[in-house]
């Protein structure tokens, strides 16, 4: 088994001037993700290091294997949701891009609408939301997910994703989880969002 060591990827300086998410903030979350680029390099050594004895100790209720496994799963997780989360983060806000803003018309009824579920899906969340093109339904979803490692919805892929942690937003707003996601939506970059969909926009034609 081999693998390639993960290095954080640096995001756009506008993180840092937000309107409403600190600069504190996003230093303290960025450090969050950073860890998690450790801990999967650090899983990752350990089984491609595992020895035989270990694998012959496999057992769901505990075993090294199944630990390794698992917490790959949330280390490898916290990477991914955080890298599509800071990517898309430091913009206008506003509306949707024309393609996207079609596609989301077309499944939700209006932006409005969008974002209001997206927005009470986020207050209901332990962990994330994720707005994903499903590709089998042909429909854009906001799917909850209560950990790092809740995602992937088969046949979904995310363009928008929305950190539901205290730590993204208690510095800023306490509890009033809320504004935090008003604040998110006036800092999205649209743009970005829209090269996420053109991943699936071949699934459309």
């Amino acid at each position: 088994m081999q693998f390639t060591k993960y290095s954080p990827k640096t995001f756009s300086n506008s993180l840092y001037s937000m309107k409403g998410i600190s600069k504190k903030t996003i230093e303290e979350h960025l450090k969050l993700y950073q860890g998690y680029v450790t801990k999967y390099n650090e899983i990752m050594e350990r089984l491609v290091n595992l020895g035989d004895d270990e694998y012959s100790k496999a057992n769901q209720t505990y075993s090294l294997v199944r630990e390794l496994k698992v917490e790959l799963t949330f280390a490898y997780g916290g990477v991914v949701n955080h890298e599509i989360y800071f990517g898309h983060l430091g913009g206008k806000g506003g509306e949707p891009t024309a393609g996207v803003l079609k596609q989301v018309k077309k499944d939700f009824g209006s932006f409005e609408t969008y974002k209001k579920d997206m927005k009470a899906t986020g207050i209901a969340a332990r962990g994330w939301v994720w707005t994903a093109w499903n590709s089998r339904e042909m429909r854009l979803f906001n799917y909850l997910g209560d950990a790092q490692n809740t995602f992937p919805v088969w046949y979904s892929t995310p363009i928008v994703a929305l950190d539901t942690y205290e730590h993204a937003y208690f510095i800023d707003y306490g509890v009033n989880r809320g504004s935090y996601i008003d604040a998110f939506f006036e800092n999205l970059d649209w743009n970005t969002v829209a090269k996420n969909f053109e991943v699936v926009a071949e699934s459309l034609k």
